[in-house]
């Protein structure tokens, strides 16, 4: 089944792990875990699975004792490169100075690799750490042979198995030849080392590159070269869905260095992740390539999506969620209680496109020879990346590999790839390598965006100020939209996220959703539909404590009601629990209390300063299995700026494999939202993009950042799950909230910095 296939047969209905959608992320419809990750016989020639030992896909011994331990996820600076294989040298009980660290081709006999949705290690954990209990089962069994004794009296100590009955010693390589004969174990046969025993799980570690990142020796996709290679820069037509009506590049190859130019043709059907047409230009270097594009004479066809005016399409979201749109989430009567009449309380929020603007743009270098076709790129999917570049070539996506270099940052952006097919269809017209070049401009001009939304809420409430009925409407360029073509409403997951899973305790909740088409490509990033979500949920509940003159935080924590896991199928809610069942990750309300509660108490909740340009703004969310809560401390200005002293935040992500890693994913985005909140926004006029690069679409700098971000650890005994994602949208909410106690204005709009006209 094609993903196109999968998305048109499900698009309405909840999308699950193992099937087209994984919470932000598609992938392909296979497995997350293949049995063929245990195969000894597997195709896949890595130093891992060539070793003489190698009980795992993932993980190999040699005789000399070096370990080889693959990651098949892509490494963006979340540090999944190194935190999956600690799980697995972990429970091996190696020596991690004689670990080796191999980087995944796309493959499927990994299982999924796309590394999206924050759920690498809540996904592989257990198959990380039975690779590394595998091994050092078939390494003692293999010494109790040797040494003639019951396997229960041999233990291991740092890449050694040891008898200490009779003091003898074995180092593991000693033991390859003769484990490699056995039997690779069955789960249920494994024992693991208890909590106590750990060394690298729950401890801080390096991240494994750290050297050759911060001593420039390490491979991005800008820093591939492939002998004999070109370059290429595309002039994209500046309206998606436009196509080159005329051409005259006579000045382009006049250009020093410009070899050619390349015509692309435009994708036609659902967008997905084709190329966008254009003209290519080529030549021997990255300088004369984009000199040439400069000298492209080029007249377009902008087709129907020139009308598009992001103005106006705000103003027609506003319009959709002010009248009844499709039911999302039911339960009680929420007209018979507004009909009851009392105290209402309501509040529109809105929130603009935005561009992911990765540090590193995106960039490709395709080879094809012979039918086949190698590609090197920064991809957060390679197996997309397999199957996009097949189509793209109309060529078995067997004969297509992909290599995965080291990302500079990813936001969702790199797991859409374009950009490889574009290198691919060029490689295959020249006849050599061709590495594709997309500028900050391009970046910025032709991403698959995070949509804009408005979003709707309506509370009836009682005495004490408590919602007694809630209205919730949203409405936003569904994601649906990039796999389906003109689609306009979302997938059901699109509203699992922050919409249909709102955990407070109401008698009576209605969520609806309103159509809205899409005139520019969208696609998931950060957090995805969560953030504007929750920035109008959060906030609406600081405006339904303010209205009812109670503390936020006691508010906050009394509409949290009791402690319980939360019901969604019973409210007409097939939620898709960011793909994994709900008995395993249920939404438990105790936990994100629990949360709530520790940030208060770090920020000093009780004796916060209030008024006169300080505040603190407190939310709370339950994203990618993980709960977090933010407090944000604000100081504002009479002349309408503000800094930011201080973050709270608090997570509760079960068990913490690198806190290093965790701590560094809740402190950047903390540090994004922020700079997203203040000052970032995407606007169109005539179907055209008005940002191009980082003066008109800038990201945080040091005064407008955060001074200080302290990361808190709730340790509940849960397993692993998300943190990458998470930590975005209760800043968001609990920002506008601080400003609205240090200032008296409620932020219901962002970006807080109004967006000049262009």
């Amino acid at each position: 089944m094609s993903i196109t296939d999968a998305i048109l047969q499900n698009v309405s209905r909840r999308q699950f792990l193992g099937g087209v959608l994984s919470t932000s992320a598609f992938v392909v419809a296979s497995q997350v875990l293949p049995e063929s990750v245990w195969a000894q016989d597997a195709t896949i020639k890595t130093r891992a699975q060539t070793a003489p030992l190698h009980p795992s896909i993932y993980l190999g011994i040699e005789p000399d004792g070096a370990v080889f331990i693959v990651t098949h996820r892509s490494e963006m600076g979340t540090g999944i490169r190194t935190s999956l294989p600690l799980v697995a040298a972990d429970e091996l009980d190696a020596d991690w100075s004689r670990v080796r660290i191999e980087q995944g081709l796309g493959d499927a006999a990994y299982g999924d690799q796309n590394t999206d949705g924050s759920r690498s290690i809540r996904d592989f954990y257990d198959a990380f750490r039975r690779a590394g209990a595998a091994a050092r089962t078939m390494l003692v069994s293999a010494a109790a042979t040797q040494w003639g004794v019951p396997a229960s009296e041999i233990t291991t100590e740092n890449h050694n198995v040891v008898h200490r009955g009779s003091g003898r010693r074995l180092a593991y390589g000693a033991l390859v030849p003769a484990a490699s004969q056995l039997p690779v174990p069955k789960a249920e046969d494994l024992r693991f080392k208890t909590k106590a025993d750990w060394k690298y799980v729950g401890k801080e570690q390096p991240i494994y590159d750290l050297s050759d990142i911060t001593t420039g020796k390490a491979q991005f996709g800008l820093d591939i070269y492939r002998d004999g290679m070109v370059f290429a820069s595309i002039e994209h037509p500046p309206v998606v869905g436009g196509r080159v009506r005329t051409l005259d590049d006579t000045a382009a190859r006049a250009v020093k260095g410009v070899l050619q130019t390349e015509t692309i043709g435009p994708p036609t059907g659902a967008r997905m992740f084709q190329t966008l047409g254009g003209v290519a230009v080529i030549g021997a270097s990255t300088w004369a390539v984009l000199q040439g594009r400069k000298k492209l004479n080029i007249t377009w066809d902008d087709g129907a999506n020139a009308s598009f005016e992001s103005a106006a399409f705000k103003q027609q979201l506003l319009q959709t969620v002010s009248k009844p749109g499709k039911v999302a989430r039911r339960l009680g009567n929420v007209d018979a209680e507004f009909a009851r009449g009392g105290k209402t309380i309501e509040a529109t929020y809105s929130t603009p496109m935005l561009a992911h603007a990765a540090m590193e743009p995106p960039t490709a270098v395709a080879d094809f020879r012979d039918g086949k076709v190698e590609v090197w790129t920064p991809t957060q999917d390679p197996q997309a990346a397999q199957d996009t570049v097949a189509a793209a070539l109309g060529i078995d996506k067997k004969n297509v590999t992909v290599h995965v270099t080291l990302l500079g940052g990813g936001f969702g952006r790199k797991s859409k790839p374009d950009f490889a097919a574009e290198a691919a269809i060029l490689s295959k017209r020249l006849g050599k390598p061709v590495k594709v070049i997309w500028t900050r401009e391009d970046d910025i001009h032709f991403d698959f965006f995070h949509a804009t939304a408005a979003v709707y809420h309506k509370a009836a409430v009682d005495a004490k100020g408590r919602p007694t009925a809630w209205l919730s409407r949203s409405a936003f360029q569904p994601i649906a939209s990039t796999f389906v073509e003109n689609a306009t409403e979302p997938m059901s997951m699109e509203l699992d996220l922050g919409f249909t899973d709102l955990p407070y305790d109401v008698p009576n909740l209605r969520a609806e959703n309103g159509p809205a088409a899409a005139n520019v490509r969208i696609g998931w990033f950060r957090a995805v539909t969560n953030n504007f979500h929750v920035f109008a949920s959060g906030s609406f509940v600081d405006e339904m404590a303010h209205a009812a003159g109670r503390d936020p935080l006691e508010f906050l924590l009394d509409l949290l009601g009791p402690d319980r896991h939360i019901d969604l199928k019973a409210q007409g809610v097939d939620y898709s629990n960011y793909g994994v069942p709900i008995e395993a990750h249920p939404i438990d309300t105790a936990r994100l209390r629990r949360v709530i509660e520790v940030a208060a108490e770090k920020a000093g909740w009780a004796t916060r300063a209030k008024g006169n340009g300080r505040g603190m703004g407190i939310s709370a969310h339950r994203s990618f299995n993980s709960y977090v809560a933010s407090v944000v401390e604000v100081v504002a200005d009479a002349r309408g700026g503000f800094t930011v002293p201080r973050i709270e935040q608090v997570i509760d992500a079960g068990l913490i494999v690198n806190p290093d890693r965790v701590r560094a994913q809740l402190e950047g985005a903390a540090v994004m939202a922020v700079g997203l909140a203040r000052n970032g926004a995407i606007t169109a006029a005539n179907g055209r993009i008005q940002q191009s690069n980082f003066n008109d679409f800038p990201v945080a700098r040091m005064n407008d950042a955060p001074m200080r971000v302290n990361v808190t650890f709730v340790d509940s005994g849960a397993p692993p799950t998300g943190v990458g994602e998470p930590g975005v949208p209760p800043v968001i909410a609990a920002l506008g909230n601080a400003l609205f106690a240090a200032t008296g204005k409620r932020v219901r709009e962002l970006p807080i910095t109004p967006v000049p006209p262009a």
